[in-house]
């Protein structure tokens, strides 16, 4: 049975009332969405042919924004008038996927709705990509691999950290980061490793041949060598 009252029905169907009455005026003045004119004859020219180029691209723009919000416009009405349509019959304020009362406050608000707040599609938010992000590479594809099994390559975030690394608008003492001291520290993932993956491939060098394995005594080597990494055989520093 329908929860609601006959006077609760007389009040959603005079709101519904006011909004077709609303809506079907907005339509039928299309000026309002600038949709009564071409966009020659918006911009008052005979030819767009001297035209900056940004100039024919905002026209474009707006009148695209003007279309998406009249198709909006014709959605909204065509609800209110199926609201209208089954406002007398039980099925009006019950939610279509759960059959459960829709609650009144809900109704004053939409009362085109036809779904309590727990199955309103409107909140189920897609996270479906373009399928061809799957075979599309880098650059056509996402720049970021970082997500990506067996990409440890360099990609848009690494492309990033190199500029970032010169200076953004960012300062040490606006960082929310309470360990960052200085501006080397600011950039994102700052202490990644560049050139290499693992510590010991910045100071392991070779000949061209890959022969005459030698030792670059650098910072990376020290800690490898402090935390006593890896094999054994590496020279410890007192040998120099």
């Amino acid at each position: 049975m329908n929860p609601l009252s006959k006077l609760q029905k007389a009040e959603l169907k005079q709101l519904l009332l006011e909004q077709k009455s609303s809506l079907s005026k907005l339509l039928e003045n299309s000026d309002n969405y600038g949709l009564a004119s071409s966009l020659r004859e918006s911009s008052g020219e005979l030819s767009n042919y001297d035209n900056h180029p940004a100039d024919n691209a905002t026209d474009l723009y707006e009148k695209s924004k003007d279309l998406a919000l009249n198709e909006n416009t014709e959605m909204h009405l065509a609800e209110v008038e199926e609201a209208l349509s089954r406002i007398d019959s039980q099925n009006y304020g019950l939610c279509d996927r759960c059959n459960q009362p829709i609650p009144f406050e809900r109704l004053q608000i939409l009362p085109e709705t036809r779904f309590c707040v727990a199955h309103s599609p409107e909140q189920e938010i897609s996270d479906n990509r373009p399928i061809e992000e799957e075979v599309l590479a880098i650059p056509y594809g996402p720049t970021s691999a970082d997500s990506y099994a067996k990409q440890d390559h360099f990609n848009g975030d690494d492309a990033w950290q190199i500029v970032e690394s010169w200076g953004n608008a960012d300062s040490p003492a606006m960082s929310s980061n309470r360990e960052v001291h200085n501006y080397n520290d600011l950039f994102n993932d700052a202490e990644e490793s560049e050139g290499y993956v693992e510590a010991y491939e910045s100071f392991i060098a070779t000949d061209i041949y890959g022969k005459h394995v030698s030792i670059v005594r650098n910072k990376a080597y020290r800690e490898y060598i402090a935390n006593q990494e890896g094999e054994p055989l590496l020279e410890p520093d007192n040998l120099d």
